[in-house]
C-alpha cells in the first residue's frame, strides 16, 4: 500500500499581517498532482490543519474543496485527519457524517461512550485498496490531560499525562491487534512532541503541559510499521527510526524556517512492515528572504538591500516576503523610513525589521531592591531600563516625550 504523510499545513496563517493563501493553493494543487502522479493509496493529515481554533471561512473553504478535489481526482483513496493542538476539535469533527461518504476520516478529539470510558474502537480505522481491508491506523489527535486514561501504580516521580497517553497508544494497539489479519501493517498518528525533537521557536506553540516531558519513542510498539507525526515543523526521524517520523510543514511559516527542507514523505508497505520512505520536495511557491543573513551595521544592509535583483515579471502574490537584520549601537531614527526608501520599487514585502544592539547592561537595576526603586521617580526609572537595554542614556527629546505623556497623564486622573 502507497501512503502519503503531512501534517501542520496552518492554514488561515499570516505571516507578520500578509495573508498566505496563496501559497497555501499552490501546496494543495501540487498535492492533489502529488497524489495522482505517486498512485497514492492513502491520505494522512497528522494535525494543525488550520492556524487557529477559529478558522476564517475562506481557510474552512481551501481545506474542503482540497479534500473534495482529492477524492474526485483519485476515487479509492483512503484519507485519515487528526486535530492538532491549533485545531479546534469539535469544528474539526463537525462535517464527519459528510466526509465519511468520501472514505475521510476525522478525529479530533478522544471519543467516549455514555459511561464516560475511552471508546478505542473509533480511533482504529481500516484502510481499503481494492481487495477490502489491507491495513489499519491508529488515528490518535492531539491529546489534553482530560483525554488520556488514568494510570495506576504509577512509578515514583512518573508524569501521569506522559504515562496516560502512552497507555492509550497501547490500549488502541491492543484493538487493532484484534481486528488484523496476517500481512496487513499497523500505522499510527500523532500529534505530539517526542524527546530530542527539534523545534522552531519562531511558529511554534509549546505543547508539553505542566511539569511533563515530551514522549518517548517507546511508546510506540514494534507492531507499528510507520509512525506518521505532526507538531514539528522541521522534517526528521526520531531517535534515529526511520519508521517514526515527523513530515514537517509544507510551507516555512516563520523566517526562522528558510532553511528547512519542506515536503511531505511518501512511503509504501509490504505485508506488516515498510519498505520505503521517500521525501517528496514541496516547490515554494513564494521566497523568504532575510538580509542579510546576519545582522550587520545600518550602512550595509542599506547597501545589501539596493542590491537586491529579484525578478521583475512576479505577481504581487509572488513578491517575497523579507526579514532586514540589523545591528545597532543605538536607536537608528526614521530607521523603517531609511528601509522603505532602500527597497523602493522592488518586487518585496517588508514584512520584518529585526534589530540586534551591543552588548547591554542590566545589573545596574538587579542590583535594585524593591523599595530602593520605589524611591525612584519614574523618568529615573525608564532612563535606567534604557540604559541597560542600550548602554547609554535616553537622549533629551525621548526624555521630553515621556514627561509630557506623565504631565498629560496626571491631567486625565484629575
Amino acid at each position: 500500500m502507497r501512503f502519503i504523510h503531512t501534517s501542520d499545513w496552518h492554514l488561515g496563517q499570516t505571516l507578520h499581517h500578509f495573508e498566505r493563501r496563496f501559497e497555501h493553493q499552490c501546496f494543495l494543487d501540487w498535492l492533489l498532482a502529488t497524489l495522482v502522479t505517486e498512485q497514492a493509496q492513502t491520505l494522512l493529515i497528522s494535525g494543525d490543519i488550520f492556524d487557529n481554533a477559529n478558522p476564517s471561512a475562506a481557510a474552512q473553504k481551501q481545506f474542503y474543496q482540497f479534500l473534495q478535489q482529492a477524492k474526485a481526482r483519485v476515487p479509492a483513496l483512503n484519507i485519515v485527519i487528526i486535530a492538532g493542538n491549533h485545531d479546534s476539535p469539535g469544528r474539526l469533527e463537525m462535517p464527519a457524517p459528510f466526509l465519511e461518504g468520501m472514505d475521510a476520516s476525522v478525529i479530533g478529539f478522544v471519543p467516549r461512550d455514555a459511561a464516560g470510558q475511552i471508546n478505542v474502537s473509533r480511533l482504529v480505522i481500516p484502510l481499503k485498496d481494492a481487495q477490502g481491508v489491507a491495513a489499519w491506523c491508529l488515528a490518535i489527535p492531539f491529546l489534553r490531560p482530560g483525554d488520556v486514561p488514568r494510570v495506576a501504580d504509577l512509578a515514583e516521580g512518573a508524569d501521569p499525562y506522559t504515562a496516560g497517553i502512552t497507555a492509550l497508544y497501547q490500549q488502541t494497539l491492543a484493538y487493532a491487534l484484534r481486528l488484523r489479519q496476517a500481512g496487513q501493517p499497523i500505522i499510527a498518528l500523532g500529534h505530539c512532541h517526542m524527546v530530542g525533537g527539534e523545534v522552531s521557536q519562531d511558529s511554534e506553540r509549546p505543547i508539553v503541559i505542566g511539569g511533563s516531558e515530551a514522549l518517548s519513542a517507546k511508546m510506540f510498539d514494534a507492531n507499528i510499521a510507520y509512525a506518521a507525526l505532526g507538531h514539528l515543523h522541521l522534517a526528521q526521524m526520531v531517535g534515529q527510526q526511520a519508521h517514526i517520523r515527523y513530515c514537517g510543514s509544507p510551507i516555512p511559516l516563520s523566517f526562522a524556517e528558510v532553511a528547512y527542507p519542506h515536503q511531505v514523505l511518501r512511503f509504501d508497505t509490504a505485508g506488516e512492515t515498510v519498505v520505503d520512505v521517500t521525501p517528496l520536495l514541496v516547490p515554494r511557491a513564494v521566497d523568504l528572504l532575510r538580509v542579510p543573513k546576519k545582522a550587520a551595521p545600518m550602512a550595509e544592509v542599506l547597501a545589501a538591500l539596493a542590491a537586491l535583483n529579484l525578478p521583475a515579471d512576479l505577481a504581487p502574490e509572488q513578491y517575497p516576503f523579507l526579514e532586514v537584520r540589523i545591528a545597532l549601537e543605538q536607536p537608528e531614527p526614521g530607521l523603517r523610513a531609511q528601509i522603505e526608501a532602500a527597497i523602493e520599487g522592488k518586487p518585496v514585502r517588508l514584512a520584518k525589521i529585526e534589530t540586534r544592539f551591543a552588548a547591554k547592561n542590566s545589573a545596574e537595576l538587579e542590583d535594585e531592591t524593591l523599595p530602593e526603586l520605589a524611591q525612584l521617580q519614574p523618568d529615573a526609572i525608564f532612563n535606567r531600563l534604557y540604559r541597560s537595554k542600550y548602554a547609554a542614556d535616553a537622549p533629551p527629546e525621548l526624555m521630553a516625550a515621556l514627561a509630557e505623556l506623565m504631565l498629560n497623564a496626571g491631567a486625565d486622573e484629575k
